[in-house]
């Protein structure tokens, strides 16, 4: 990079910014940069977990602070989202209770008849929001969990327990750090033993001293590698609730009397109804991991042009980002953050939109969510590879949320088990893959996007055909066993449906920017995305009559040259990511490196 390059620099990177954040970035995401690049939010060093945790309560009521509408919050669900983005940059602990706080305690009572419910608690944050939903022995299978809420008729009540130890609730923020907290608390509700399902419950867990109120028991858990928040394992004893405490809906509705009316006749469909916020929730774990993975590849690639190496003769030195075993990496790394935070865009918009049935919007943030969070920790992880030793350091911004991010895989549903459950809904819920381009591929190029994109295509409608005849020949009479021989195919077409929305998400972008050179650099990213798929699959597409022979030989040097063509524009690429700079600025590694004349990439 040298000085004269640096007009350039910003001139696009404006351009790729105006593409990843939108037209209404001003309303939904400076407020958010604004508040996060505060010196109150900047790392220090030394502190331990229980400090750190601590700190992150202290944050949390900034933010509040700074919010308009803090209940208002947990139902806009662009600035809810956006909050992750820019939340989980500075601190991952503060990102994880905020995200409880607002979207899955505040957003659940917002969600159900509030019947005159008091909010105002929130509203001046006099108490903290947990929500306590799997245990122990429960955690993919949370319907089936075991805690308790007896209706008593004697007093027009619940009673709420912890049959054993197993039911215990795992892993939630229940300790006294913070002060006042409640809890809205999965739990059957029973009437005259009959068990009508999983409703949530509005229960106090500790006053304004911390204090844990009688019957609530909590024990805090081992420190874990992730995010630093107060996990526990929480039991109650009898602990007795007032008739508000019930969360009600359409789903389930309980008098006084204690009749019990629902408009679902499934159980299991109304404990899906009672924890709808995980779902949102899944959109602010992916909101959190592009955040972070953006933050980790703006900070490598600028030192990748700040640092210098040994060149190929004597005595000559250059930056790191001029070596292809360094810029090759990071390159795809970026094509890959571009097409998540594109796809991420696209699965909110058709959330907040309602463009779409709420079942599709569901399944595609849920296949999203865990894509997002998968490819956010292989791209932190390059990133923490390409800038070595100083990428270990938590202060340089890579390495502590990377580990943070490990939450985001397993919060809201498992990744593996939401992609199962999707490549279900796919094979036996009326999806049609598109069908095969009519365009005989011996005349098309690798270098041209539609081909690619229908190349995206036909590996879907390759993995579907194979799920499907393997859902069809699978053993009678024996589901699990006709399902094991399906899920490998079926997941296998879950990553192809999203490889090919991502892609598909880029080059709409491609087509809405209105520069003509961002046009042209991101038409390259779709191809370097797309070309890396289609290299996977490529025996596949051969066989199937999808690619020729020349094409798969063609393929290596089709995505070197893409790469030769975007590593100009690698560092306006990163620095459209629009970094916290204050933040940026503090990270020894960056500091340590100022920038250099280097020989122009």
């Amino acid at each position: 990079m040298t000085a004269s390059q640096l007009p350039y620099i910003r001139g696009i990177s404006a351009a790729f910014a105006r593409v990843l954040f939108g037209p209404h970035a001003e309303q939904i995401h400076e407020p958010w940069r604004r508040l996060f690049s505060g010196a109150q939010f900047g790392f220090q060093e030394g502190l331990s977990p229980l400090e750190r945790t601590a700190l992150s309560y202290e944050r949390l009521r900034l933010i509040h602070q700074a919010v308009p509408d803090p209940v208002g919050l947990a139902t806009d669900m662009e600035s809810l989202a956006a909050m992750h983005e820019w939340a989980g940059v500075v601190d991952a602990g503060m990102a994880t209770i905020a995200s409880i706080h607002w979207n899955l305690h505040i957003g659940s009572l917002l969600d159900h008849d509030l019947d005159g419910r008091d909010l105002r608690a929130y509203a001046r944050m006099a108490a903290i929001g947990t929500f306590l939903c799997t245990e122990l022995d429960h955690g993919n299978d949370a319907a089936a969990l075991e805690t308790t809420a007896v209706f008593d008729r004697e007093t027009g009540g619940f009673v709420l327990n912890t049959p054993n130890p197993g039911a215990c609730k795992w892993m939630p923020n229940t300790s006294s750090t913070g002060g006042a907290k409640n809890a809205v608390v999965a739990a059957r509700l029973e009437v005259d033993d009959v068990d009508h399902g999983v409703f949530l419950f509005l229960t106090p867990l500790t006053d304004s001293t911390g204090r844990h109120f009688p019957g609530v028991e909590v024990r805090p858990l081992p420190q874990t590698a992730s995010a630093p928040v107060d996990h526990c394992a929480t039991q109650f004893h009898h602990v007795r609730l007032p008739f508000e405490a019930m969360l009600q809906g359409e789903h389930g509705r309980l008098s006084r009397d204690g009749t019990f009316t629902s408009s679902l006749g499934s159980p299991r469909r109304r404990f899906l109804r009672s924890v709808g916020r995980v779902h949102s929730g899944k959109l602010c774990m992916s909101a959190y991991s592009l955040g972070v993975a953006r933050h980790a590849l703006a900070v490598a690639m600028r030192h990748s042009h700040r640092r210098l190496t040994s060149g190929m003769t004597t005595g000559r030195k250059v930056a790191l980002i001029e070596h292809r075993s360094h810029h090759a990496p990071l390159l795809a790394a970026v094509a890959t953050t571009y097409a998540a935070t594109l796809l991420h865009r696209g699965v909110v918009r058709q959330w907040t939109s309602g463009s779409a049935g709420p079942e599709e919007t569901e399944r595609l943030t849920a296949v999203a969510k865990a894509w997002i969070t998968w490819q956010a920790r292989e791209v932190m992880t390059e990133c923490r590879e390409r800038c070595g030793a100083q990428g270990l350091l938590l202060a340089n911004g890579i390495a502590y949320q990377l580990a943070a991010n490990e939450g985001t895989i397993t919060a809201e549903g498992d990744n593996t088990v939401i992609w199962v459950k999707a490549a279900g809904e796919l094979l036996m819920g009326g999806f049609t893959p598109k069908p095969p381009s009519e365009v005989p591929p011996a005349g098309r190029s690798l270098d041209d996007s539609g081909h690619l994109q229908d190349l995206l295509a036909d590996i879907e409608r390759i993995w579907h055909e194979r799920a499907r005849g393997r859902l069809r020949g699978g053993r009678r009479g024996d589901p699990l066993a006709r399902w094991n021989g399906t899920v490998t195919y079926g997941l296998e077409l879950v990553e192809a449906h999203v490889h090919r929305l991502a892609a598909e998400a880029v080059l709409n972008a491609v087509e809405q920017a209105s520069d003509p050179l961002a046009r042209e650099v991101l038409r390259q990213l779709h191809l370097l995305f797309a070309l890396r798929q289609v290299k996977a699959h490529s025996g596949d597409l051969l066989a199937g009559g999808r690619l020729t022979a020349e094409h798969v030989s063609e393929l290596p040097d089709a995505e070197e040259a893409v790469i030769e063509a975007l590593l100009p524009h690698a560092l306006a690429l990163t620095e459209g990511f629009s970094a916290l700079e204050p933040f940026m600025a503090a990270h020894p590694m960056l500091k340590a490196t100022a920038p250099r004349e280097v020989a122009p990439v």
